[in-house]
């Protein structure tokens, strides 16, 4: 055989490999046509997409864990709505039911009883399901990779030393490198992670901790410390936060802020909590114990046990969401959880020890927080045998004693591309055009820091829950980053978005939704030797289509009850109006405008507002109409107040009987409609304005 025949074998061979992972590569330099860091649920699907468009692909995953918070514990699906889940996501969460279609797959208990038990995001006749066992997500994942040819290469750590890790030319990532030294080489890069760390190595401007309302003109996000509805002290309990209780001299217990809570608004350093997504179990015949960590520090707990003492505590403190098999998803829950509230600021930017320290900090303090629960004598006998019922399940995350293998990364660095997603695109007062996946979950944010009242109590702030609108695109260019940076990245976990806008998009379906579409693009961007920041955005939402992929809300999510159209004069739904941080989304009562109406939980307290700013074209005299769905528990006195041309018209609607018109009015061609809950009596419920010119 001749030499050139045989460098042409060799060649071939090499390309071969590439093609599979380039797990047996021999040398330094190892290429594909994409090169995937991060072996997330986000980077899985990034991986099966470009395989089945012809593409070579490497994926890289710095640890040992594979698919993310999807096989580590979140098997609860946080999805918001079903029905913009499409692609490889939907293809998952059907192999899922196909699992456990098969009797055999109910070692614990049957179907039927898990189904009669709680369905939860489940519906009997459904083609997907959405609940499941934390090893069952790692075969599906495995499954789905071996038929699409994809081998991911762990412990690859990208080099996070300065002037390290990626290789650029003329604003072109070519190759990325590993602490050993190992050179990966690419003609388009996905950073799937879910620190980010090849997007800031490859010098995109990203950001970290809460921008300030005044940023981006947003509400809810920067720090809330009057946004406390959820996972707070309940009202009138007192929890001291000093070592030694009323003697601030002593100091603080652990990682509460004497700085915080800071102003209302205003932006800061600090990021939502982690925590680990336990998966328990309460058969004997599965449950390993828990047993107290060694690092066990009481201090840590103090807050936990005062608060129990406190006579206010009420279990269960965390959510025991039931998994298949008599298991669960056990997420954050009340003022003192599984969130290890503050102890996670320097994870993002941090480098692998000091996360690794981190990571190791939560799992002690959690061990230690279920321990304590289940032991400590200050803990009443009655709770402490509930809690005693849980343990570890055998027969998941063996190698890491059932422990799960992966910390939920909330949040962490996020991208500014071209494209900024904000409260405003959650809200639908903004459309993103080049949709490349749906958002549908509300904006949550857990808490960031706890602090000391003037009172000299402690509080939690941070945590925000806001609902009430249908599902939303995700624009493209908030997955690139601007073209001078790096022309041939894509980001589809550390996206491009506000904090609290993030909040609601940092869901694992839509990331294994944009982990998709941001192979396509890659794709597309080879196959026309462009810069992904100029592919063809009709061909990618052609080929998106093609692939099942969702892109725009389905009509019957969007459509309320009443229709604005037939309805006289003009009507607002009430995303459109400027909304204070206290109202909390809902759809239960009909009619309805639009997809949800804004309430406000039944506060009385002054601080719910909600601002209409109403433009008819011209002055004159107008009747204005506040739309709700009537109800016996509704306020009977809402205040409502119109502004405008230096006069204010007061009035007060009574939300137990059916909407009237309110008015005539001698009002400008532009005036505002303001709703409050200050002094009333009852729940005040906001679902859109209607206004009219006078009854001639």
């Amino acid at each position: 055989m001749s030499f050139r025949n045989k460098g042409r074998l060799i060649a071939a061979a090499l390309s071969a490999i590439a093609a599979l992972g380039c797990t047996s590569c021999s040398g330094n330099g190892r290429k594909a046509d994409i090169v995937i860091y991060g072996g997330t649920s986000a980077g899985i699907s990034a991986a099966i997409q470009a395989k089945r468009m012809g593409k070579s692909v490497i994926v890289l995953e710095p640890g040992t864990h594979i698919g993310g918070l999807t096989t580590g514990g979140l098997s609860w699906t946080d999805i918001g709505n079903k029905k913009v889940i499409g692609g490889i996501a939907l293809e998952f969460y059907k192999r899922i039911k196909a699992h456990y279609d098969k009797p055999e797959s109910w070692k614990w208990e049957t179907k039927a009883d898990y189904f009669e038990r709680r369905r939860g995001p489940n519906q009997i006749n459904e083609e997907a399901m959405w609940t499941f066992e934390p090893k069952v997500a790692s075969a599906v994942f495995d499954q789905m990779l071996e038929e699409a040819g994809v081998k991911i290469i762990t412990r690859a750590r990208l080099d996070l030393a300065p002037g390290k890790g990626v290789i650029k030319d003329n604003g072109r990532i070519t190759a990325i490198v590993m602490e050993d030294g190992t050179r990966y080489e690419g003609r388009v890069f996905i950073d799937a992670t879910y620190e980010g760390d090849l997007m800031a190595k490859a010098g995109v401007k990203y950001t970290i901790g809460r921008e300030s309302n005044s940023t981006y003109g947003e509400t809810w996000n920067g720090s809330q410390p009057d946004h406390f509805h959820y996972h707070q002290f309940p009202k009138g309990v007192r929890v001291d936060p000093y070592v030694v209780p009323g003697k601030p001299e002593s100091g603080l217990l652990p990682i509460i802020d004497p700085k915080g809570p800071g102003d209302t608004g205003a932006g800061d350093h600090r990021i939502q909590a982690y925590c680990f997504r336990m998966c328990l179990t309460n058969v004997p015949e599965n449950r390993l114990p828990i047993e107290k960590p060694e690092g066990y520090d009481e201090r840590d707990h103090e807050l936990l046990l005062r608060f129990i003492e406190s006579g206010q505590y009420h279990e269960p403190s965390s959510k025991y969401d039931p998994l298949p098999n008599h298991k669960t998803d056990t997420n954050n829950h009340g003022a003192v959880s599984t969130d290890y509230i503050g102890a996670n600021y320097d994870y993002p930017e941090g480098d692998y020890a000091t996360r690794e320290r981190i990571i190791k900090r939560h799992e002690v303090y959690q061990k230690g927080y279920m321990w304590t629960l289940q032991n400590h004598p200050r803990v009443p006998e009655k709770l402490r045998a509930y809690y005693r019922q849980w343990g570890l399940p055998k027969d998941e995350f063996v190698s890491n004693g059932g422990w799960p293998t992966q910390l939920y990364i909330r949040e962490a660095r996020r991208m500014i591309g071209p494209v900024v997603m904000t409260e405003h695109h959650i809200m639908g007062r903004e459309y993103a055009r080049d949709s490349v996946g749906m958002g549908a979950y509300g904006m949550d944010s857990h808490n960031v820091q706890r602090y000391v009242t003037k009172e000299g109590y402690v509080r939690n702030e941070g945590n925000v829950q806001v609902g009430g609108f249908p599902p939303y695109p995700i624009s493209y260019q908030a997955i690139v980053p601007r073209r001078e940076e790096a022309s041939n990245l894509l980001v589809p976990v550390c996206l491009s978005a506000s904090h609290i806008a993030y909040g609601s998009i940092r869901m694992e379906p839509v990331f294994m939704v944009l982990g998709q579409s941001a192979a396509t693009a890659a794709a597309l961007a080879i196959d026309s030797n462009a810069a992904v920041q100029d592919v063809d955005y009709a061909r990618l939402r052609e080929r998106l289509l093609a692939d099942k992929q969702v892109l725009e809300a389905p009509p019957e999510l969007v459509r309320g009850d009443l229709d604005p159209t037939t309805m006289e004069g003009v009507v607002i739904d009430d995303p459109m109006a400027q909304l204070s941080p206290a109202w909390k989304g809902a759809r239960g009562d009909s009619p309805r405008l639009g997809y949800a109406y804004m309430h406000d939980l039944d506060a009385r307290d002054g601080k719910a507002y909600a601002r209409f700013t109403v433009k008819m074209g011209q002055p004159g005299r107008y009747r204005v109409k506040l739309l709700y769905p009537k109800k016996e528990t509704r306020a009977s006195n809402t205040p409502i107040e119109i502004e405008g041309g230096g006069k204010i018209y007061r009035a007060k609607v009574n939300q137990r009987n059916e909407p009237v018109w309110l008015g005539p009015y001698d009002l400008p061609a532009e005036f505002t409609v303001t709703v409050t809950n200050r002094g009333t009596n009852g729940m005040v419920v906001v679902d859109g304005l209607q206004v009219a010119p006078a009854v001639q």
